[in-house]
């Protein structure tokens, strides 16, 4: 733990946690909690994301209108996000307002009144955020390939949820999913900046009493199992968005940060080899990329391009070859370049206050504490071309690909050719 990291966890289970910034004059201060879309029931898909939203509507004591004005009239931001494993409420203000900011988000979180009216307008809000992922194919195909890889299960379905049930979404699911899994045991109360440890606990222990002394839920998710898939949407579009994904692993697996490192050689950058091979060789899409999504219990790895219809052909294939190649021949110019960008990439984004009190909350909630630099350094310096051949093994073994696309998809080949390749 870095000297300016402190943590603290009181008699109710909240954990809190500064990171020391002192050179600044503004803090960031959040609440995480450990619960997500993972954590949804099917009949209320969508809950997760739809408390997060309401939770800014009024309270017993500000209405909605009032919660706004308050955090700006101090020229601070108030805000909040859903993920599949985490939800976030979190403000940024000047070093001084940080109690404000405390009370607030203590304010949302134990004493919202979802008030039938303001429901139904945020109900009506969600449903064009929804439309709007609709009309976007190159959001859409995320929720798309993550259906596919991961079908009939929590980790495979949308975080928005869909239209019909957010529809018919009630007060009593929201106030239930909020009973089930907003314990203090299951947050950390979060800041960073020029903060004070002391106050921040002092804080904590005065405005979060009123949390449910433990969740109604066990906090336990759907095993993630991973479905070789095959999803073609045929949409009239100027491009088709293609993913194509194989099984992963978790982020407590060994091989965590080669798999990041094997995801920046492939197509991490513009010196990548898909930048590369398929941009500026080929010319076969603008936009072409990897990624390693890893969750509490599993993980995926995919690469998402967009393409002309005609292009498909020659695309996958090379896809396929470049993923292949890394794994047989990778240098070591390659190498270093991609951990010089992981590491930089890393602490260039710790240098705001609110991307600090994100990464420890985040940290707690995954692994219990907080994870120093030099350790996460350490490990990616650790990782060598037996890794990257052992991680590029691991992804492809059995040969299970999923391919999602939307767009004029006809042309595209099909998911066995695909397979085949992988295996040869």
């Amino acid at each position: 733990m870095t000297e300016n990291t402190q943590i603290t966890t009181l008699d109710n289970g909240l954990r809190i946690a500064t990171v020391s910034m002192p050179s600044v004059q503004t803090a960031s201060v959040g609440v995480w909690v450990d619960a997500g879309a993972r954590h949804e029931q099917p009949e209320v898909n969508g809950v997760a994301h739809m408390l997060e939203h309401m939770a800014f509507k009024g309270t017993q004591r500000r209405s909605a209108r009032g919660i706004a004005e308050e955090i700006e009239t101090v020229g601070g931001q108030l805000n909040a996000y859903t993920s599949r494993e985490n939800t976030a409420y979190y403000a940024r203000v000047l070093a001084d307002d940080l109690p404000l900011a405390t009370d607030l988000i203590a304010d949302i979180l134990q004493h919202s009144t979802f008030e039938p009216d303001e429901l139904e307008r945020e109900r009506g809000v969600i449903l064009q955020e929804i439309g709007q992922t609709l009309d976007t194919p190159d959001d859409l195909i995320f929720d798309l390939f993550q259906e596919t890889a991961f079908p009939g299960q929590s980790l495979g379905r949308s975080i928005l949820g869909p239209a019909d049930i957010v529809q018919g979404m009630s007060r009593e699911e929201l106030t239930g999913y909020m009973a089930e899994h907003y314990a203090p045991e299951r947050m950390v109360l979060s800041a960073a900046g020029k903060v004070d440890h002391s106050q921040l606990v002092d804080l904590g222990s005065r405005l979060f009493q009123k949390l449910p002394a433990t969740a109604s839920g066990n906090g336990n998710i759907e095993a993630g199992t991973y479905a070789r898939g095959d999803l073609r949407k045929d949409r009239e579009l100027e491009q088709v968005h293609l993913i194509l994904g194989l099984p992963a692993f978790s982020y407590h697996d060994d091989d965590f940060y080669a798999l990041q490192i094997y995801s920046a050689m492939l197509g991490g950058g513009m010196s990548s080899r898909l930048f590369q091979e398929v941009r500026e060789k080929r010319g076969l899409a603008y936009s072409v990329f990897s990624f390693a999504a890893c969750y509490k219990d599993t993980g995926v790895f995919a690469i998402y391009a967009g393409t002309g219809e005609e292009q498909t052909p020659e695309l996958v294939p090379v896809l396929c070859d470049e993923l292949l190649g890394l794994m047989n021949q990778a240098s070591d110019q390659e190498l270093s370049r991609a951990k010089a960008q992981l590491k930089a990439s890393m602490m260039m984004g710790l240098e705001s206050c609110f991307a600090q009190s994100e990464d420890i909350a985040r940290q707690l909630l995954i692994f219990g504490r907080r994870i120093p630099q030099e350790e996460t350094i350490a490990e990616i310096d650790a990782v060598d071309a037996q890794a990257i051949k052992r991680v590029g093994e691991r992804l492809i073994e059995g040969a299970r690909p999923t391919l999602a696309a939307i767009g004029p998809v006809s042309k595209l080949p099909s998911l066995d050719s695909v397979e085949r390749r992988l295996a040869a």
